[in-house]
C-alpha cells in the first residue's frame, strides 16, 4: 500500500487502510470495531486476518471475540477432570514426562517424571486436592523454583500469557479464570505488563532450555496434546541421543530409587 512518504504519529495501518485491504467499507469496519456490528461473517472476519497478517492463533482469536456472546446460564461449570483413557495415556508415557492441564492452567494430573521436571518441590499428590492444586500460570509467575527452571523466563512467561488469552477469548464467562487473572495481575508486574500487550499465543509445541536443579541444564520440546475443549496432556521430549535425552534417564533413575514403585500408578483423577 502506497504511503507516499507522510508521516505516521504510530505505526501499523490507519482505520481506512485496513478496511480498504480488507474489502470492506470504513464505516462498517469502524462499527466492527466499536461493537455496533454483530454478526460479521466468517468471511469478513478472514480477509481482516489477512490485511493483518495475523497467524493461525491470532486468527482462530479474532473469530472468537467477534463469535455473539451467549447469557449467562448460572451454573457453574463443571469440573474439568481427567478421563481414564488419559490416566492409561500418563502410565503408558512412563520415560517421557506428561502432565494434565485444564483450560485454565491448573495440573490435573501427571506421571512420576512429569512431576519431578516440572514440580518437584511440590507434592506428588497435590494435584488431587483442590485447594494445594497446581497451576501452571501461577508458578510460573510467582514460585521461585518454576522461574528458576526456564533459562529463557520471559518467553516461557510470554506463552504462558499468550494462551491464557486464548481461553479468555473462548471462554469469556468463566469466572474462575477471571479471578485467577486479577490474581496473577495482583502479584505480579510481568504478568500484569505482559497481558497488557494484548498478544496471543497458542502453546501447541516450543522448546525451552531448562535448569533443573537435580540433573543440570537441558533442551526439551513441549507439546501439547488436545482433543478438544478439555484437558490436555503436555509432554516433554528430548533428542536421542543427546546430553539433554542422558539427563532426562538421570533424573528417572533418581525418582526410580527415591519413589516405590507401586506409586508409579499413583494418577490424579480430579
Amino acid at each position: 500500500m502506497p504511503t507516499y512518504g507522510e508521516r505516521r504519529r504510530v505505526p501499523g495501518l490507519r482505520r481506512e487502510e485496513l478496511a480498504l485491504l480488507a474489502g470492506v467499507s470504513a464505516s462498517y469496519y469502524a462499527r466492527l470495531e466499536q461493537g455496533h456490528s454483530l454478526g460479521a461473517s466468517p468471511e469478513v472476519l478472514d480477509a481482516l486476518a489477512r490485511a493483518l497478517r495475523l497467524d493461525e492463533s491470532e486468527c482462530r482469536h479474532l473469530h472468537d471475540l467477534a463469535r455473539p456472546v451467549k447469557p449467562r446460564s448460572g451454573r457453574r461449570p463443571a469440573p474439568e477432570r481427567v478421563t481414564e483413557a488419559t490416566v492409561q495415556l500418563l502410565g503408558a508415557l512412563g520415560d517421557v514426562p506428561a502432565i494434565v492441564i485444564g483450560r485454565r492452567s491448573d495440573v490435573l494430573a501427571w506421571n512420576p517424571l512429569g512431576h519431578a521436571l516440572f514440580a518437584g518441590h511440590l507434592g506428588f499428590d497435590d494435584p488431587d486436592v483442590p485447594a494445594k492444586r497446581p497451576n501452571m500460570a501461577r508458578l510460573v509467575f510467582t514460585d521461585a523454583h518454576t522461574r528458576g527452571l526456564y533459562a529463557d523466563w520471559p518467553g516461557k512467561a510470554r506463552a504462558v500469557v499468550g494462551n491464557l488469552r486464548l481461553v479468555a477469548g473462548r471462554y469469556p464467562h468463566d469466572s474462575a479464570l477471571h479471578t485467577l487473572l486479577g490474581e496473577l495481575s495482583a502479584k505480579s508486574e510481568d504478568f500484569a505488563s505482559m497481558w497488557a500487550d494484548h498478544r496471543v499465543k497458542a502453546c501447541a509445541v516450543a522448546e525451552y532450555e531448562m535448569r533443573h536443579p537435580l540433573v543440570g541444564s537441558l533442551t526439551v520440546m513441549q507439546q501439547t496434546l488436545s482433543q478438544g475443549p478439555g484437558p490436555s496432556v503436555v509432554v516433554a521430549t528430548t533428542a536421542a541421543g543427546s546430553p539433554s535425552r542422558a539427563a532426562l534417564e538421570l533424573l528417572a533413575q533418581a525418582i526410580t530409587r527415591a519413589v516405590p514403585a507401586s506409586s508409579g500408578s499413583r494418577l490424579s483423577t480430579g
